[in-house]
């Protein structure tokens, strides 16, 4: 097909891949279009190609909001017509430990972790990785929007060439030696090029909706999932003036800058601005809101981070980058300071960020290259 060996050769270029070309790739494969073309354009360009299905959770699977079964169908399916063996493995008892615990205890200690950055790092490229490995793969791949650049003895992590749906930020985690064994088929193929190429190869999932990231969690109501692991220690709402406005359910249901869900109906003041989570004392237990979205305690011009991890294996120098401090933030610039500690940074900001969030992700970049980042501290 021509029209799809022209992104073949951009997708896939010497830039991308190390000289010395794998010859059999193991694919993660969810059933969504993204994966499905990606490993359609890999079998086009001449690998051998070995589709992988991982299932990661299994409670209340059968439900309306997170079924596996459809998108092994789906992956079936697309194996099938594109002509590719294709295996389920099941990382369950893998994502509940080094995962879901942890989203867990970040929540309850009143922080707001992003489960998808650990699952890069713990599922997708260690227990995936490792278990592509021992079939005999010489890489893996994914259907993740990043691309890869083999420079100097180095492997460095790039943003997607389509904006829009770059994930670079997901994938900053990675280590020198995770990354140098991955394709990222999709990094130079803008998000409507896939959907076009889906259809026109006939896949007959072109059209299916994107998944929402968190495979636990779906499209069910975020609180009510919640709920069922941890309990609730209800506490006063308060204003920055020390006003008592409502009662919450539990800090742990909170997260910073949230508009939605706080439980309070109308304007306090008479103003109409809506009411945002602003701060949480844990020690007392007390939920601050705040009216208006640019209310000062929801800007920060500083940050501190932790657990720090940098692709290129050593911190990069002390000076001026940008950085994203949530997903689809755009870039904002900043001051990189590396104290004493080797996991710690702090950024400065010559523009106040908005509701930057304890246990989210700081991530730093040099242009187009992700050099790495930290968790949100304060």
């Amino acid at each position: 097909m021509k029209y799809s060996r022209i992104f073949l050769m951009n997708s896939l270029n010497s830039s991308s891949i190390p000289s010395a070309r794998p010859r059999k790739v193991v694919i993660g494969m969810s059933g969504g279009v993204d994966s499905s073309v990606a490993a359609w354009m890999l079998k086009e360009q001449g690998y051998e190609v070995v589709g992988l299905f991982m299932k990661n959770w299994e409670d209340d699977d059968n439900d309306e909001y997170c079924s596996s079964r459809q998108d092994w169908l789906d992956v079936v399916s697309v194996a099938d017509l594109i002509g590719i063996d294709v295996e389920a493995v099941n990382f369950a008892a893998e994502y509940r430990e080094r995962v879901f615990a942890e989203f867990l205890r970040e929540y309850a200690a009143g922080r707001t972790p992003n489960p998808d950055v650990l699952c890069n790092a713990e599922i997708k490229f260690k227990a995936f990785l490792d278990h592509a490995m021992s079939l005999g793969a010489d890489a893996i791949a994914t259907g993740h929007y990043a691309r890869v650049r083999h420079e100097g003895g180095k492997v460095q992590l790039l943003k997607a060439i389509d904006a829009s749906k770059d994930q670079s930020y997901f994938l900053h985690r990675l280590t020198q030696q995770q990354l140098a064994n991955v394709l990222f088929p999709l990094g130079e193929i803008p998000k409507t090029e896939v959907r076009k190429i889906a259809e026109k190869i006939g896949l007959h999932n072109a059209r299916k909706k994107d998944s929402t990231g968190i495979c636990f969690i779906g499209e069910r109501p975020f609180r009510e999932f919640l709920n069922r692991y941890l309990p609730r220690t209800p506490g006063l709402i308060k204003t920055p003036d020390g006003k008592t406005v409502g009662e919450h359910m539990g800090l742990a249901f909170f997260t910073l800058g949230q508009r939605k869900g706080i439980g309070l109906g109308g304007s306090q003041d008479g103003n109409g601005d809506a009411w945002y989570v602003a701060r949480k004392d844990m020690a007392n237990n007390i939920l601050y809101v705040a009216q208006g979205h640019e209310h000062p305690w929801l800007l920060a011009n500083k940050l501190e981070a932790i657990d720090a991890s940098w692709i290129a294996g050593s911190t990069p120098i002390s000076g001026n980058y940008s950085a994203k401090t949530r997903y689809r933030q755009t870039d904002s610039t900043c001051m990189l300071n590396t104290g004493e500690a080797p996991l710690n940074f702090s950024l400065n900001f010559p523009e106040a960020q908005w509701a930057v969030t304890p246990g989210q992700s700081a991530v730093l970049y040099d242009g187009d290259i992700c050099l790495g980042g930290g968790i949100i501290s304060a």
